[in-house]
């Protein structure tokens, strides 16, 4: 079976991912993968290099996010071609991972995507665990995570898909407003519900 774990920004998503690593599950994280897609010397930097030139790259020949960053703000075009290169790219490598986990003889991979609905990636997974906490809850947990003002907190969660709007299409809904033991209780009644096994 492959759960695809999901929340917004602040939902505690990366608490309950850790929960499952630390039960036996693999995961497959986008975050990471999107990161490890980028590096030195991989097939997908060079096509970043090719779309947008030699200054995106640091002299460590890392890509330097921030240049890249500033060229696509405000150039939807750009934005359009940067993500033609790497979301495929995130794809590919998210799905080996998925089949070496299952060759490796794992009944159960998860897979971590924070944007699972606004990728339309949904195809990719069998059941869907939303992470979600209210809005009260959320924006409090981005203020201090991150030491952010207010209108700049609510902005980020404005970015994304509105959790209420997740929930309806989760198989099932894990409530993270309460104790970290709360949390733990509800995530082995859903996986105890669904029959997994890592």
């Amino acid at each position: 079976m492959i759960i695809g774990l999901t929340g917004s920004i602040a939902s505690g998503k990366s608490t309950v991912s850790q929960m499952l690593k630390e039960l036996g599950y693999p995961v497959v994280d986008a975050d990471l993968v999107a990161r490890q897609v980028v590096e030195p010397g991989t097939e997908t930097l060079n096509n970043i290099v090719q779309a947008f030139g030699t200054e995106v790259i640091r002299a460590d020949g890392s890509m330097d996010r921030e240049k890249v960053g500033a060229i696509i703000f405000n150039d939807p075009a750009s934005r359009k071609k940067l993500n033609d290169i790497i979301h495929p790219a995130i794809r590919r490598e998210m799905l080996r991972q998925r089949q070496a986990f299952s060759a490796e003889g794992y009944e159960t991979v998860i897979m971590d995507i924070p944007l699972l609905f606004e990728s339309k990636l949904q195809h990719m997974v069998d059941k869907i665990l939303v992470v979600s906490v209210s809005e009260q809850e959320q924006l409090k947990r981005l203020m201090e995570r991150n030491g952010l003002a207010e209108k700049e907190a609510k902005a980020r969660i404005a970015s994304q898909l509105p959790l209420s709007v997740k929930e309806q299409g989760a198989d099932e809904v894990l409530d993270n407003n309460g104790s970290i033991d709360h949390t733990r209780r509800q995530l082995m009644r859903i996986l105890d519900n669904w029959q997994t096994r890592p």
